[in-house]
């Protein structure tokens, strides 16, 4: 709780205990607002943004002084101060020998010193004797005195060097002293903020408390409207469910209508195809006949012509048999005349079936039609049941949390 920011804590805060509303858009039952609740919202609204507010006058306040410090510092050719958004770092606020260290700080520097110029009065002992040593090795004085001039010159080039060294050593050491003051007004800036934020803090735990105890008050109401809609939608998936029953007994008796009307269209149809068999074979037979009674003819066409005066008595008879022949012809054109009205009896008929097979096929498709309205509706309703079931599933974790 101590850890959560004001910004955070704002629409916990904001948000009306009794003005939820589901995912579905509808108010749930029992969202009515007592005056209040509304108060006591609007209180904690305040409370928040009055935290809020004090939070951010404290790091404005802090946060500006230090940038500026900062800013100077870095144009003065200074280092950077390790601070970071106004606040020094917990570890040199909190140690105490910090500030002994930084206290300590000149005697080392003089027990260095002291080390130093012994080593320095050592190393000049040393050097001298090495320096007699090469004197000695020479013979005469002009050579003594350029020897002494070379390590004259040496010299005077190491003392201009250690003189700048020294001179960039002492303004390091002012940026230091400089430095160190800022961080010491630095950290009682951060000391006096850090009692700022403590008492926020306080005051934090102390709004956090009432949103706590104002959550377990919503819940409890969650957990009365989640009974509501159970109850509700229990008895809408009752419905549903007699809904299909209904529906299924129906499709029985449709499945049982299709199948006996796919009966009798195998029926009539094997009728048809036996007509049509026994048609093509009259029609064969009658071609048959006539082309035997042209075979007669033509044949006493040539025995006219062969025997003309031999068989005058038999061509009476053949006339006969002629006009007998044609008659007979006659009578089978007059009997096809008649199988060609009955096929294209047959044909009507065939063409009233296929009417009555378009309709129920008709009949069909809209059957077809309802059984998708109700497969997207049972869908939708099973949508609505996982919804409900996930927003009691949360509210659940949500009371536990609180619990714990």
């Amino acid at each position: 709780a101590e850890g959560s920011s004001p910004r955070e804590m704002e629409p916990q805060a904001g948000t009306p205990p009794q003005e939820q509303q589901g995912e579905s858009g509808e108010t749930l039952p029992g969202s009515a607002l007592a005056p209040p609740a509304a108060a006591a919202s609007l209180s904690q609204r305040d409370m928040a943004e009055e935290l809020s507010r004090q939070l951010e006058d404290i790091l404005s306040t802090y946060c500006s002084e230090t940038i500026s410090d900062e800013a100077s510092a870095l144009l003065n050719g200074q280092s950077h101060s390790p601070v970071f958004n106004g606040l020094m770092c917990e570890k040199e606020g909190d140690n105490p020998k910090a500030e002994k260290v930084n206290g300590g700080h000149s005697g080392a520097e003089k027990e260095q010193k002291k080390s130093q110029d012994k080593k320095k009065v050592k190393g000049l002992g040393k050097e001298i004797t090495v320096l007699m040593q090469t004197l000695n090795t020479l013979s005469t004085p002009e050579e003594k005195l350029a020897g002494l001039c070379k390590k004259y010159a040496d010299l005077l080039e190491e003392h201009r060097n250690s003189q700048k060294q020294m001179r960039v050593l002492q303004k390091k050491q002012s940026q230091l002293v400089q430095e160190k003051d800022n961080l010491r007004n630095e950290h009682s800036k951060a000391i006096l903020a850090r009692s700022k934020l403590e008492s926020l803090c306080r005051e934090l735990q102390r709004h956090n408390r009432t949103l706590k105890e104002e959550g377990v008050q919503r819940t409890r109401l969650e957990e009365e409207k989640r009974k509501e809609v159970t109850s509700h939608f229990q008895s809408t998936l009752n419905d549903i469910q007699a809904q299909m029953e209904q529906h299924n007994e129906r499709n029985a008796s449709l499945r049982q209508e299709n199948a006996e009307l796919a009966e009798k269209l195998k029926k009539l149809y094997e009728q048809y195809k036996l007509r049509e068999e026994h048609i093509d074979k009259m029609v064969k037979h009658k071609d048959l006949q006539q082309q035997l009674v042209d075979a007669k003819l033509h044949q006493a066409q040539e025995l006219l012509k062969e025997s003309e005066e031999r068989h005058d008595r038999e061509k009476d008879f053949l006339l006969k048999e002629a006009v007998e022949s044609q008659r007979m012809c006659e009578l089978m054109k007059q009997q096809e005349v008649h199988l060609k009205q009955q096929l294209s009896l047959y044909t009507e008929r065939f063409e009233e079936f296929q009417t009555t097979l378009s309709k129920s096929n008709e009949v069909f498709t809209t059957f077809k039609q309802e059984m998708e309205k109700m497969t997207k509706k049972i869908k939708k309703l099973e949508k609505e049941t996982t919804m409900y079931r996930s927003r009691w599933e949360s509210s659940n974790k949500a009371l536990l949390e609180m619990a714990e």
